[in-house]
């Protein structure tokens, strides 16, 4: 009924507050749902893949009889069973369902078996015998370089005269660097399970960060329509990037056997298979040459980028652009010439991870800065902050009039650049200069133990890349007692995404947050979604959903106007109350009174990412729509006689904006600082000289474990808004904080070069293993 608000009813907003992850509760109680915990139907079949034996060969025959003749076992799928293309439907076309006439790597999936049970079909699948002639195969990338052996042509980018730079510059180094790849340990492995329908539609649960994209691949491959197939994901345990397009191969895989068979298919894979299968982050080699001034200001650069994409393109050709977008990290380069290659080898097709090739491109700069102190016996931090984005203009030439040191070598205006007063702030707070003076100190008085200091900056631009995936769409239902579901088309792998959204939605039309349920990714609510990737997620979505919710809420407004006598923008609505200037109503109440009255209680909602636009021939534009800053300040120590080292302090001071939820923000901090710090330490691929992984399960590969946490582990957020209108002011956060991790590896080399104190250039492999510690420490 009508009357004034209890005051102890009245909610405080619930964006801007550390609001519990929406299924924390039921995750730690074991109530939240993954694929493999939906019951299953009657009549489920599995499936396990066989796998290919060897790098590359011609595959002549395919031996199931003594899998076949196993107890449970159904039978076999290979490419003749594809009722539609036997080839992906990614963009490039150049992946197949299954392999056709040639192997192109160890683990690619020649077929499926199909059992009664899962470890039926796992135990025949290795019994089947594979006829493959072997060929030659290219296992590094100097070897893809000397043969040109592309997925995707080389890209160059240019501004200015780099060669003349160098020619003119007081100093310059050349040097070398090698970052290893990384696998994604979701800690839910790669799943699908798909159901036949009635009149040949199908239903697929996945773990997957593009149920849009999954759709079209599993269509595509069974010779359908899209509307035939419907997708969803509740959720993901963990994503990381590796169920962008990855996820899409299993349900592909699982469709074509259930369409076969007629049955339920269920695919999971085990944890070694999915190493062997699944790709990693991109390993990257690089070849430098750089020119700088007495200061350490960048004069020219050369740089040479060559990725490891694996046998087919993937996502390859993004994440390459993007490690060219972010080489100059929060630096400006006047003439610069950067040349990127994108290398077939024989391994498993690399795909995305978090970063999407932003570290990539950051690390080699961060390095080069270093080496440019080192040589010119300046601190690091100096270097970087003489090299800054700034208003400042440059001298120009001959070639290249004067202008302002604001512009990337794509040609974006950094418009909305914090890193000076963010890095001045850090500087401070982490008592980074007292530090580097009682380092030194510590490192005199210990001959085996010593230490390493470094701060180093992140800006990573926010949007895909690919203009047309910044787009999104959602719903929301208000229903008849004032609770509300919002639906949208992004999906939750832990990151916290639904809990923002509903949040938005919860402002939006000023209900308490407990009123909204966030509901599963379905194709058939939000069709054409683009994946949740690129940090985007809460910014599409988020947006999306609170246009949707303002059109309900505008319905609301219009019909108490009415009823009140007044405009609707007089029309309030907060804590569970909407509020005219006559009267005060429960917000189920208005609802009620809405449907009596047939107004529309639900909407749709839509949004665009505004302002980018990018020439994809060029790779010149504003293909971001802001940036996200950070800096990390990371001590470390190691172990001179043995290489190890272990992270002993890490000071980060990072930007996301106006917070939407700062418990889940700092929690993403940490945790993609944590992941990053695993790329450069611990988490080595290693491939023998076959093509082999051989690093293909827990005993073999070591991911970040509590004990590698540091003690002093700081983390505080910057205060301003993001400058640009995005949804509540906040900014992204999912991958920006991965390459604060960059101040591991620098401290690391900082490390090794107050060890040798020879003032060489430090050349140190990425992950910094103990061996490669070591082998730096002797050149």
């Amino acid at each position: 009924m009508s009357g004034k608000p209890n005051p102890v009813n009245i909610a405080t907003p619930a964006s801007g507050n550390s609001h519990a992850h929406e299924s924390a509760a039921a995750q730690v109680a074991g109530g939240a749902h993954y694929v493999d915990d939906i019951p299953e139907v009657r009549g489920t079949l599995y499936a396990a893949p066989i796998l290919s034996t060897q790098a590359h060969g011609q595959l002549r025959g395919v031996d199931a009889s003594a899998a076949l003749a196993m107890p449970g076992v159904r039978g076999m799928v290979l490419t003749q069973d594809i009722p539609g293309d036997p080839m992906l439907a990614a963009f490039a076309g150049d992946e197949p369902v299954f392999a056709i006439d040639t192997v192109q790597h160890i683990g690619q999936v020649i077929g499926v078996i199909v059992a009664d049970t899962v470890m039926q079909a796992r135990h025949a699948a290795r019994l089947v015998k594979l006829d493959i002639a072997p060929l030659p195969a290219i296992l590094t990338i100097q070897d893809a370089l000397a043969a040109t052996s592309y997925v995707l042509p080389p890209v160059f980018v240019k501004r200015g005269d780099a060669a003349l730079a160098l020619s003119q510059a007081p100093h310059t180094l050349s040097g070398t660097l090698e970052v290893g790849g990384q696998e994604h340990f979701y800690l839910e492995g790669q799943v699908a399970y798909v159901l036949p329908q009635e009149q040949n539609q199908w239903l697929i649960y996945s773990s997957t960060q593009h149920p849009g994209e999954l759709q079209h691949w599993v269509a595509h491959a069974l010779g359908l329509d899209n509307h035939a197939v419907r997708v969803e994901c509740r959720r993901m345990g963990g994503g990381f990037g590796g169920k962008e397009t990855q996820a899409g191969h299993l349900a592909v895989w699982a469709a074509v056997a259930a369409a076969k068979f007629k049955r339920p298919i269920k695919l999971r894979l085990d944890r070694d298979d999915d190493f062997m299968i699944t790709g990693k982050r991109h390993p990257f080699a690089y070849e430098y040459t750089v020119g700088f001034d007495d200061t350490g200001r960048l004069r020219g650069l050369k740089l040479m980028m060559a990725a490891n994409c694996g046998f087919s393109a993937d996502l390859s050709g993004p994440v390459a652009d993007r490690a060219i977008f972010h080489a100059d990290n929060g630096y400006f380069l006047e003439d610069v010439a950067i040349a990127s290659y994108r290398c077939k080898l024989n391994t498993q097709s690399h795909t995305a991870f978090r970063g999407f090739g932003g570290p990539q491109g950051m690390i080699v700069t961060e390095t080069i800065l270093s080496d440019i102190a080192r040589h010119l016996k300046l601190d690091p931090l100096d270097v970087r902050l003489r090299n800054l984005y700034s208003e400042e203009m440059t001298a120009g030439n001959t070639t290249t009039p004067a202008q302002a040191r604001n512009t990337t070598h794509y040609q974006m205006k950094v418009e909305d650049n914090i890193l000076q007063p963010l890095l001045s702030k850090i500087e401070l707070t982490a008592q980074y200069r007292q530090r580097k003076e009682a380092i030194l100190a510590w490192n005199s008085a210990n001959p085996v133990i010593k230490r390493g200091l470094a701060l180093t900056p992140v800006k990573f631009g926010i949007s895909f890349t690919a203009t047309l995936f910044n787009q999104a769409g959602a719903l929301v239902h208000v229903y008849l007692d004032g609770s509300v579901q919002v639906n949208h088309g992004g999906t939750e792998m832990g990151q916290g995404l639904n809990t923002k959204v509903a949040q938005i939605v919860a402002d939006e039309l000023g209900v308490p947050f407990h009123r909204v349920l966030a509901t599963a990714s379905d194709t058939s609510k939000i069709p054409n979604a683009s994946a949740t990737a690129a940090s985007a997620g809460t910014d599409l979505n988020g947006r999306a959903a609170q246009f949707a919710a303002r059109h309900v809420r505008d319905n609301l407004a219009q019909f108490v106007s009415g009823l009140d006598g007044c405009g609707a923008g007089a029309v309030q609505f907060e804590g569970g109350w909407i509020r005219s200037p006559k009267s005060e109503r429960r917000f189920d109440e208005v609802v009620q009174m809405a449907y009596a009255n047939r107004i529309q209680l639900w909407s749709d909602g839509f949004y665009r990412t505004p302002k980018i636009h990018y020439d994809k021939t060029t790779l010149t534009g504003r293909p971001f729509y802001y940036f996200a800053y950070g800096a990390a300040c990371t001590e470390v120590a190691i172990d001179i006689l043995t290489g190890e080292s272990r992270v002993l302090k890490v000071d980060i001071l990072h930007d996301v904006g106006r917070s939407i939820n700062p418990a889940i923000d700092i929690g993403q901090i940490e945790g993609g600082f944590v992941q990053g710090m695993g790329w450069l330490t611990t988490e080595q691929l290693v491939w023998n000289n076959k093509g082999n992984l051989s690093t293909h399960a827990p005993s073999t590969y070591k991911i970040p474990a509590t004990g590698d946490i540091p003690a002093h582990f700081r983390v505080d957020l910057w205060p301003e808004p993001n400058r640009e209108d995005n949804v509540f002011g906040s900014k992204a956060v999912g991958e920006p904080p991965f390459m604060l991790a960059i101040s591991v590896f620098e401290a690391l080399r900082d490390a090794v070069a107050q060890a040798r104190a020879d003032g060489k250039q430090v050349k140190l492999k990425a992950p910094a293993t103990a061996e490669n510690v070591l082998n730096a420490l002797s050149r």
